[in-house]
């Protein structure tokens, strides 16, 4: 096979499909125009409101219209659909065929990224402005700022301006500071942009984001819009200086102004930056254009606009010279003539209401007029942050309101210019305010609950026997949605409850006046328990934010309403009776390891590491509940067509069918037969049938009605027989593609089960495949690419490079013309797969990415990753959606100290734990994400710990400091060892390396490649490294040389744990997938007993002090103990049902044997009686939280809540 060029089969892949002809075109365009027109009032449609119209990938849409690339031809029929239109031949043409194609239909646009702009069609006036700015910018004026007060019309003039000079530059990008990003956020948004979904190296250090930025700007052509750059500056002080923690901003400015570059930053703000004041001058490349309202005409007109109105000439000067001409302004005050006056501007002006002052006085005029509702309702969308719809505004509101009556009151807002209305097609129409009003709302919310929470009278409104409308802000709205997007969230906490923290601060002087203070206020509500609010759930979240240990208090009774409890301790807390609906806490699941939407997008399934099955409402990501029937990681899962029911296939060689239509979510049937784990099902279209695939190399054809199987593709016989993991199903049904523990696809004829062909050119393990709805065919391998395939030819017609390590899932997404791809690098990226190039990707995850999933609609991705979490994510804007991290604190890593008194653990909460035989505890914290191993130097000085945060830490175990940070690897560490003479750490990772390193300096002294390693261990004389790998193999490597002396080959999947025994001739590795347990001559490789009497995973297997004894644990629940010399099994220990045991060490002296499970439990057992001696166990998040007669929960939650150590027990009132 001829080696792939990608560059030329990218340049033939874009002259196959069909492009829009001219006639096409206008027909379209016509047609666009009439909905535009009709439905949006003539503001144009986006290219997100085309792609929900459409149902066709934003990308694709843009290609459709550009007329630059092929698409399919069923991609235009989708488009012309969309507009009530019939595709003719004449409206389309073959790319390169004559198309009456006028350069000026498809310009060449530059990388552009608008963020959250606003849409300004329609726009008024500006022209002398927008002129002096083209003219500033095209003299290389390098930093330019849009000085003027709020609401004036500096945000619109900055999107503007970038719309009429964009095509001038290579890079075009706008961003509000309006949520006070740091300049860290802000400087790798720009670099992520820059990369245009490239690798980026994102340093920690802001000095190199700043140089990296600027880089950039000196070797490209952009243009950097930064609106609202207030938003940084500081409040009270001199005019231009910065808030703590954002004067880095300055220093990103005077750089811009100061430094030669080839591009041009616009900032927008109402205060000037002390740099620009400083750098600005008419002969220096830094500019500032004082916006004053507009003129006469241009007022005239968008007064107009919104309204008839009466009056003289003279009368309209007198109007619009008394507000200045402010854009905000005047629409404010317009719908106040027209609702007061019906329109007579000299009526109006007869009032004598004529006084300006700043922006802020007629916000607050307007305000105090609004009604109790629609005051409530202006304080919801400030709180919401982005565009939110009626019947979300209507679940946030305490009191039940009808929604006429919210209907009419958001009429009235939006009537006076308070409030913005946005809506796509086919979708609720949403509210949002400008920033100037949202910033002025932010303000008086802070300001309210401050007061309440401090002067009496409001505290006394809060013991209030009944609920009305003028209850307190603190009980009527939320300071922060516990249920809100991650990001937005986030941005709630910083924007308003941090400074109701700092406005308390200033009233009561000192935190411990302000937790004081929130108690007394917290006992007064629960007095009068049973009314519902937001009070103590903002209490909760304030005290949190404080660091406040909530241990022993006592909310029982009370409405506790978006609380944001994920990461918060709750030990002994009674929550006794409480409502806790909309509120979050902390999630338990083991390892994502498959997922699927079900067809109609509105249910997540996930299936996870140790056998269950999760079930998540995609919109609000509420766990909706946990199945149980699988006791072994659960690899796939399906929906069936219709969506009845749902399919689970395990590593315990069945597949169970679930019926999730009637609600009982019971077992339909239990499919049998496989000797290996079940790794792919797919259904057939019509759903009568499920396709699956084990690594027993066979693939089974199972009729859902009657259970029965045909086995389709049997290898047992053959000699050489061709590897099968996962297998795809081509959309007319006929073929099969499959791939396993080679380099190679293979095709089948489902009907006979004949190899039809074999694709070649992947250079390690091809890890999945999937077809597009047009039939091609997609594969990803550990060889870090993804390779699309025309099956027909038997060819590959495109390479997908970019991610950094092997990638473990493939899968198009809506039309098939997008594609998404999941890595171990730690990424999800999404491609064009008509250009092969990337566009986006998605970071968030710190470890591999074993799973991911996308809904019919293409709009929403779902990932599950080793770092034991699921998200949500917009495929629309890259966003992260939602995140769910699990809090189960397995017992992953154990080790003996060598005085046999201390055992130290690794856990999946970050901390490494230090225990005294005699139940003294101290914790090592240091790590941010599960700790994979642990051992201790022979002299027993230090610890050594190997992290899923890609560092290394050694601890002095005396002090408990954490003396040295090892960085190097790029992936988790899965493994650490000391040699024996105490001066040297091997470590093993995710990164395809084994690194060995200096314990004194810190220092990395070798590295062994192209390696992807679970474990390492030294042999005792210290001359050798044995390292189990994720191939199957154990290498062994010479520590002179540096050369691989021995290859280790037998089991069938990868190898977690090996040791050396103590004289250093016998190897012992264990298997995670295949059972087994081997032992290996270590001299010669060969393998000397096989041991298999476990039932499931195997995690670890050591010898004893003298080398007599083995002793293995498992997933299965059972410690074993093992003849060394025999073989046979002496002893099995079961320490727990349904518990995974996960570590083993013997003490030193060889009188104790310590196990870590998946109950956070360390067992201490004596090794002549095998009896249990001791139970070490670290407090749980929830230990002892009562949550008898709770309501607000589902079940699901419920089991969570009592798997993170929570009780159900009746208590007595309590008083706090």
């Amino acid at each position: 096979m001829n080696a792939f060029c990608p560059m030329e089969a990218s340049k033939q892949r874009r002259r196959r499909g069909v492009i829009l002809s001219l006639q096409g075109w206008k027909k379209l365009t016509e047609a666009k125009h009439q909905v535009e027109i009709l439905d949006t009032d003539g503001t144009r449609l986006t290219l997100e409101e085309l792609s929900v119209r459409t149902q066709l990938a934003p990308f694709t849409v843009s290609k459709v219209m550009a007329r630059e690339e092929g698409v399919d031809k069923q991609t235009l029929e989708c488009f012309f659909r969309a507009f009530g239109l019939n595709l003719t031949q004449s409206d389309y043409a073959k790319v390169g065929e004559s198309t009456s194609h006028p350069l000026t239909l498809s310009p060449s646009h530059p990388l552009t990224d608008w963020g959250e702009a606003v849409d300004v069609a329609i726009f008024f006036g500006r022209a002398h402005e927008l002129a002096l700015l083209e003219n500033w910018i095209g003299n290389d004026n390098r930093l330019i700022l849009l000085l003027g007060m709020g609401g004036i019309g500096k945000t619109s003039l900055s999107i503007k301006l970038g719309q009429h000079i964009q095509e001038e530059f290579e890079f075009v990008i706008w961003r509000s500071l309006r949520n006070s990003p740091s300049l860290g956020e802000m400087l790798a948004s720009l670099l992520l942009f820059f990369a245009n979904s490239k690798p980026v190296n994102l340093s920690e250090n802001i000095s190199e984001r700043l140089t990296q930025v600027m880089a950039h700007l000196r070797e490209h052509r952009c243009l950097v819009i930064l609106d609202n750059v207030e938003s940084i500056l500081a409040d009270g002080a001199r005019s231009g200086h910065y808030q703590v923690s954002y004067e880095n901003y300055g220093e990103f400015f005077k750089l811009l102004g100061e430094t030669s570059h080839s591009s041009c930053v616009v900032l927008t703000s109402r205060e000037k930056p002390q740099e620009v004041a400083t750098l600005e001058g008419d002969t220096l490349p830094v500019k500032t254009l004082q916006l004053t309202g507009l003129q006469e005409n241009a007022a005239l007109e968008l007064v107009r606009s919104k309204s008839v109105f009466y009056g003289s000439d003279a009368e309209w000067q007198d109007l619009i010279q008394h507000y200045a001409g402010n854009p905000l302004a005047l629409k404010i005050i317009a719908t106040t003539i027209q609702e007061l006056f019906n329109g007579d501007i000299k009526e109006f002006l007869a009032q004598g209401t004529k006084v300006f002052g700043t922006i802020y006085d007629l916000l607050s005029q307007q305000f105090q007029r609004l009604s109790v509702l629609e005051k409530d309702l202006m304080y919801w969308i400030c709180i919401n942050r982005e565009p939110v719809t009626l019947a979300e505004l209507r679940a946030d509101l305490v009191l039940p309101v009808s929604p006429m009556k919210l209907l009419e009151a958001l009429e009235s807002l939006s009537r006076r210019n308070l409030i913005e209305k946005t809506s796509l097609p086919h979708t609720s129409v949403q509210f949002t305010l400008q920033p100037v009003v949202m910033e002025f709302v932010t303000e008086q919310l802070i300001e309210q609950i401050s007061l309440e929470l401090v002067e009496t009278r409001y505290i006394a409104s809060l013991h209030s026997a009944r609920l009305t409308q003028h209850s307190s802000l603190i009980n009527s709205h939320a300071i922060i949605k516990a249920t809100a997007k991650d990001y937005i969230r986030l941005a709630q906490t910083k924007l308003i409850l941090q400074p109701v923290i700092e406005q308390l601060l200033l009233k009561l002087r000192t935190k411990e006046s302000i937790v004081t203070q929130l108690v007394r206020v917290g006992s007064d509500i629960s007095g009068n328990p049973t009314e519902p609010g937001y009070a103590i759930g903002n209490i909760i979240n304030l005290l949190h934010n404080l660091q406040v240990d909530l241990t022993g208090y006592d909310f029982s009774y009370l409405t506790i309403w978006q609380a944001y409890l994920q990461d918060t301790p709750l030990k002994q807390v009674n929550f006794t009776g409480a409502d806790l609906s909309k509120s979050v806490f902390a999630k338990t699941f083991s390892t994502a390891m498959s997922a699927v939407f079900s067809p109609d997008g509105k249910i997540l399934a996930t299936g996870h590491s140790e056998g269950s099955i999760s079930l998540w409402d995609s919109a609000s990501g509420q766990h909706l509940i946990k199945l149980q029937g699988h006791f072994a990681p659960i690899w796939c899962i399906n929906f069936s067509p219709d969506g009845k029911i749902l399919a689970t296939g395990a590593d315990d060689k069945v597949i169970k069918l679930w019926d999730i239509s009637t609600g009982d979510l019971k077992i339909l049937k239990t499919l049998e037969g496989y000797k290996n784990g079940v790794f792919s099902i797919v259904f057939s279209h019509d759903g009568k049938t499920l396709i699956s695939s084990s690594t027993d190399n066979s693939v089974r054809v199972w009729d859902i009605d009657t259970g029965q199987s045909t086995i389709k593709i049997l290898q047992e016989n053959q000699v050489n027989p061709v590897s099968i993991t996962f297998a795809a199903l081509s959309p007319d049904g006929s073929i099969i593609a499959t791939c396993g523990k080679s380099n190679d696809i293979t095709l089948w004829e489902l009907k006979t089960g004949n190899c039809i062909k074999t694709l070649q050119g992947h250079n390690d393990w091809v890890m999945w495949v999937a077809f597009s709805t047009h039939g091609l065919l997609a594969s990803s391998s550990l060889d870090s690419t993804i390779r699309l395939w025309d099956i027909n030819e038997g060819t590959c017609i495109g390479v997908l490079q970019g991610h950094t390590n092997g990638v473990l899932r493939a899968i198009f997404v809506g039309d098939g013309n997008i594609l998404a791809s999941s890595s171990i690098d730690r990424t999800i990226r999404l491609w064009d797969i008509t250009t092969f190039e990337c566009i986006k990707t998605l970071y968030g995850h710190t470890n591999s990415i074993n799973t991911i999933a996308v809904n019919s609609q293409g709009t929403l991705l779902a990932s599950g990753g080793d770092d034991f979490s699921v998200k949500l994510w917009s495929i629309l804007n890259g966003e992260c959606v939602r995140s769910f991290k699990a809090r189960i604190n397995w017992v992953g890593a154990i080790a003996f100290h060598p005085s046999s008194t201390i055992i130290a653990s690794g856990n999946e909460d970050c901390i490494v734990r230090l225990w005294n035989l005699d139940g003294r505890r101290r914790d090592l914290i240091g790590h941010t994400d599960f700790i994979f191993s642990v051992a201790f130097s022979p002299d027993g000085r230090s610890l050594v710990s190997g992290s899923a945060d890609q560092t290394i830490r050694l601890w002095n175990i005396e002090t408990g400091n954490c003396t040295k940070i090892l960085r190097g690897h790029s992936g988790m560490v899965t493994g650490v060892a000391v040699s024996p003479d105490g001066r040297v750490i091997a470590s093993s990772s995710y990164d395809r390396t084994v690194k060995l390193w200096d314990i004194v300096t810190g220092q990395l002294l070798h590295t062994f490649p192209e390696h992807i390693a679970m474990s390492v261990t030294f042999s005792p004389d210290g001359k050798t490294l044995a390292a189990g790998s994720f191939d199957d193999t154990v290498r062994i490597w010479d520590l002179e040389t540096f050369l691989c002396c021995l290859t280790l080959k037998g089991h069938s999947y990868w190898i977690w744990r090996l040791n050396f025994s103590p004289d250093g001739s016998t190897i012992v590795t264990g298997c995670s997938s295949d059972r087994t347990i081997r032992l290996w001559n270590a001299s010669t490789g060969e393998c000397i007993h096989i041991l298999s009497a476990h039932q499931d995973w195997i995690w670890a297997t050591i010898f004893s002090p003298d080398g007599k004894t083995l002793a293995s644990c498992s997933s299965d629940g059972a410690i074993k103990f093992w003849d060394v010399t025999t073989g046979d099994c002496m002893k099995t220990l079961e320490v727990a049902a349904n518990t995974w045991v996960m570590s083993l060490a013997f003490s030193p002296d060889g009188r104790m044997l310590i196990s870590g499970d998946t109950n956070a439990v360390i067992q201490v057992w004596d090794t002549k009686t095998f009896e249990r001696i001791q139970t070490l166990k670290a407090e749980r998040l929830y230990e002892g939280m009562n949550i008898f007669g709770a309501t607000g929960l589902t079940e699901a939650q419920k089991q969570t809540l009592l798997a993170l150590g929570a009780v159900e027990k009746p208590l007595h009132k309590l008083i706090l």
